[in-house]
């Protein structure tokens, strides 16, 4: 490097040497880092009078990181959680400079002092049984198309699996013999194998026939891979369609990672232990899964259910300090 003051080879570095080379991180985290950078390095060339590629690191100053992430808040109306996204994207290019430049550590420390903005923790969305079966029989099997849309959905539901998971889905990922059953590729580089059940595993052997083994499950209008987009697409179609059966579907948004959430709180009401639905899922940390569990009105509607008010009122003394710190927990 000839200039270390330029920022344009940094950046370069950065997504090709450090995200890519060094960390391996997945295509989408990568994609997620470069396009905060197409974000911002347009804004602060503007804001700071220096063409982009001209800039140096000091020409990207606090200021001009924190007039950007409000912008992002008031002109592209994004939320706070996508705020603080692209603020740990340009506190890790920040990071990346200063380990590799001491001259810049000050600079370092400056950037990576913009705070985090405090949020509002996301209310996580999912389906009851009704909904679901509701959603499930709105796809026409007669035809290609419909069989293949109701495959998509009972697959997702099965599965629980990401959208992006299920668009690079392979039929030779597929086992659907004595013991059926899908190795999903997620997050990580990580795989993970589900159980199908026996109707899911009927309508992925009728979709499927006898293709290659390495060509894609789920294809769209063109004999092409469906993208997670055109997953996205389906989902929300048929959930319209869905909603004039059960009108409370029109109160939620319904997406593909919903019936993800619904595929967990689901085996949570069937008596599935944490752990397992940790693993069905792909989750990294047991934090993410217990968050269903805290999520679901219905269990806690049955603990509730499963006390005596007014024995609670009429002899306190009969209920012991545990079993009301369970009550509490269980509200």
């Amino acid at each position: 490097m000839k200039d270390e003051n330029l920022l344009g080879p940094w950046v370069r570095r950065f997504l090709l040497e450090h995200l890519v080379a060094e960390r391996n991180l997945s295509r989408n985290t990568q994609a997620s880092y470069r396009d905060t950078l197409m974000l911002l390095l347009p804004f602060a060339s503007k804001e700071g009078g220096s063409p982009i590629d001209r800039m140096t690191v000091e020409d990207l100053t606090p200021a001009i990181v924190r007039k950007f992430l409000y912008h992002l808040e008031s002109t592209r109306q994004c939320s706070g959680a996508t705020r603080n996204q692209r603020l740990a994207s340009i506190r890790s290019l920040a990071k990346f400079i200063g380990m590799r430049s001491p001259v810049h550590l000050a600079w370092c420390t400056e950037i990576r002092a913009v705070p985090f903005k405090k949020t509002a923790q996301t209310v996580i969305e999912y389906l009851e049984k009704v909904e679901m079966n509701a959603l499930l029989n709105q796809p026409n099997q007669r035809t290609p198309l419909g069989a293949r849309d109701h495959a998509l959905l009972l697959f997702l539901y099965n599965t629980g699996a990401r959208a992006d998971e299920v668009a690079r889905l392979t039929v030779g990922s597929l086992q659907l013999g004595r013991s059926p059953s899908v190795r999903l590729h997620g997050k990580g580089n990580k795989f993970r194998t589900c159980p199908l059940w026996q109707t899911t595993t009927t309508s992925l052997a009728c979709l499927v026939g006898n293709r290659d083994l390495n060509g894609s499950v789920f294809m769209n209008r063109v004999s092409q891979p469906i993208t997670r987009f055109g997953i996205h697409g389906v989902v929300t179609r048929y959930a319209n369609l869905a909603s004039k059966v059960v009108p409370t579907l029109a109160t939620k948004r319904v997406s593909p990672h919903t019936i993800r959430h619904t595929t967990a709180v689901h085996l949570l009401r069937a008596g599935v232990d944490i752990n397992t639905i940790r693993a069905w899922l792909g989750h990294v940390s047991l934090d993410t899964t217990h968050i269903y569990a805290e999520v679901d009105l219905e269990m806690k509607a049955k603990a509730l259910a499963s006390v005596d008010l007014s024995g609670l009122k009429a002899r306190p003394e009969r209920r012991s300090l545990p079993s009301l710190v369970a009550f509490l927990k269980a509200l």
